[in-house]
């Protein structure tokens, strides 16, 4: 039954890993005098799997912080169905998809899924978790669903 349970456990953390896998799809450097480079990722929504975002962040190598700044654009890739949006988070909190850590010092980017009811639209939100410079950096990018086959099919919440 131990091993069992280790074998268990190793699985796990292997698809945990693979998770976060190399999702980078460019690399720009910022010149030949600075260890800075941005850094082009690529991250397919978990759930709503036709959702693909692209995210430009600065990465400092070599220091023990890389800067907040980061831009996001999110893209209807694929198909985007009701049964998908059924399975988020509808508060007005979202889901993280995505984190990333930017520092020791317990920085992180993350981006998370909001839904807008109202107008139908998934917003994504790539932000910074401390504050740089009095300001927490951000970014956000939107994909209305409607042309797909979750547009009228949701819920939409009660009028006020």
């Amino acid at each position: 039954m131990k091993q069992r349970t280790h074998t268990l456990l190793i699985a796990a953390l292997a698809t945990l890993l693979s998770a976060c896998g190399n999702n980078e799809v460019g690399d720009v450097s910022l010149g030949i005098f600075t260890l800075k480079d941005i850094k082009l990722n690529v991250m397919t929504d978990p759930i709503v799997t036709g959702v693909t975002c692209h995210v430009a962040s600065i990465e400092a190598n070599l220091s023990f912080s890389d800067p907040s700044d980061s831009s996001i654009s999110c893209r209807q890739t694929g198909e985007i169905t009701a049964a998908m949006i059924a399975q988020i988070d509808k508060s007005p909190s979202g889901d993280v998809v995505f984190k990333k850590s930017k520092s020791i010092f317990f920085k992180n980017m993350k981006i998370r899924r909001i839904y807008d009811a109202e107008s139908q639209t998934l917003m994504y939100l790539s932000y910074a978790t401390k504050e740089t410079s009095g300001s927490f950096k951000h970014s956000l990018s939107t994909v209305p669903l409607w042309g797909t086959q979750a547009y009228n099919h949701v819920p939409q919440p009660a009028k006020k």
